[in-house]
């Protein structure tokens, strides 16, 4: 097959189309590093949709980021398209969508793409000079990104770039104040909220994981979005601990909440975009996983090359990242929780309890335990993100550790967007970043 570039007319401008969620976009960064490794001078611009370039903050590969409506019709997409109408040397469309093809065809002279398997893509595949195809449950998002490169004849890069505040001091003497309450100890970043309620841990899990970290020294930093849901979460968590927390919910962008993770000694969330920002940064992360697929989404390792490092069932490490399953031996239905909805709650994450968590965070660190015992453990009524109750009791008998002195965490080491179109509420496309 003939190369698309030859060595002597390499393209001079490109444009990566990813139209997905803020996990999408940050997982779509390899591409762009495979790119500018290949071809330096290259000017790369990307096309997201409007409220997801903020994860692209600083980042080196990139011109340009260009914003889209995600909720536009096709008349719309061709009014804003004009502005890219074959501006682009090469198209590289990340998404198997409409949307990602359409604008990838207005946009490159030369186009490249991944499509889905099924016969309905045919008119996709005829828009792409050419394309792969995704196998979407059993690669992860970062493979088939790379699995574009072949297509290339470029090797491809695996390194997930997370958002950065860069060398602004005002930005870093603001987060130096933020986190001022946490001077002088180790802190561990907790990220309790998540977009849907199934993704949601169960309130009682974060108090108790919140107060077992002070037991063993560590101060605590909460993050999460501007959301007025997500704030009153928070707060509310906060208040009920009984121990002091820093709350910074609602008070960072993507990029400083990136460099708050940066310094911590341990991060934990749910399965939501945050944690992978923080697999990309390199702090120990668990990520706590209940109906997702772990091949397809889990957090990607700092540095991590090759497959995806996780297996569909199991909790386990791989370099920087623990998944912590939920329990249960449906585990992962890979639904939209136990009702299959977004609003539904996720029985095998309702039966986790913090244990479990302070275990994996001992696991990552290669720290032994000393001998646990059985206890009971209730489990409160599920309050999920939209105000609806699961008035169903859990009772469980979890592993707890016996606090001692002799389990205890490392230390931490103290060290331009513009729019085509109007923005609109993100598009639910039924994946789980």
């Amino acid at each position: 097959m003939p190369a698309l570039f030859s060595d002597s007319a390499p393209p001079r401008s490109i444009l990566v189309i990813c139209t997905g969620r803020i996990g999408d976009v940050l997982l779509a960064t390899p591409v762009l590093r495979s790119l500018k490794a290949r071809w330096p001078d290259v000017q790369i611009d990307m096309l997201v949709f409007s409220g997801t370039g903020s994860v692209l903050e600083n980042n080196p590969d990139i011109r340009h980021v260009i914003s889209v409506a995600p909720r536009a019709n096709l008349a719309r997409r061709f009014v804003g398209a004009r502005k890219i109408w074959r501006k682009y040397d090469l198209g590289c469309a990340l998404r198997t969508s409409s949307a990602a093809s359409v604008y990838c065809w207005m946009a490159g002279r030369k186009r490249i793409g991944i499509v889905a398997p099924s016969g309905k893509s045919w008119l996709r595949r005829l828009v792409l000079n050419r394309f792969v195809v995704d196998r979407d449950q059993t690669m992860h998002v970062v493979q088939s990104g790379a699995s574009l490169m072949s297509l290339l004849g470029i090797s491809p890069c695996f390194t997930v770039a997370p958002p950065s505040v860069g060398n602004h001091p005002e930005q870093l003497e603001q987060l130096n104040l933020h986190l001022a309450p946490a001077a002088g100890k180790p802190f561990v970043v907790v990220h309790m909220y998540a977009r849907y309620a199934y993704k949601l841990w169960h309130v009682d899990g974060w108090k108790e994981l919140i107060a077992l970290l002070h037991e063993r020294g560590y101060a605590v930093v909460l993050t999460g979005g501007a959301g007025q849901d997500e704030v009153n979460y928070a707060r509310d968590v906060a208040k009920d601990t009984g121990s002091e927390v820093t709350n910074l919910v609602g008070k960072l962008s993507l990029a400083a909440t990136a460099e708050v993770i940066r310094r911590a000694a341990l991060y934990v969330g749910p399965d939501t975009s945050v944690s992978h920002i923080a697999a990309a940064t390199g702090t120990p992360t668990i990520a706590l996983f209940g109906p997702t697929n772990p091949v397809r989404w889990g957090p990607w390792p700092k540095d991590w090359t090759g497959v995806s490092p996780w297996k569909l069932s199991g909790s386990g490490q791989q370099d920087n990242v623990y998944v912590l399953q939920g329990l249960g031996a449906c585990v992962p239905c890979q639904r939209e929780g136990c009702e299959a909805n977004v609003h539904s709650r996720s029985d095998c994450l309702s039966a986790l309890d913090a244990n479990h968590v302070i275990d994996a965070a001992a696991e990552l660190f290669d720290i032994v335990h000393d001998k646990r015992k059985r206890i009971p453990i209730i489990v409160e009524p599920f309050m999920s993100a939209r105000g609806g109750t699961d008035q169903r009791q859990l009772r469980i008998n979890a592993d707890a550790l016996v606090s001692s002195p002799g389990v205890k965490l490392p230390e931490a080491t103290h060290h331009s967007e513009e729019s085509l179109s109007s923005g609109e509420p993100l598009e639910r496309e039924g994946r789980p970043v």
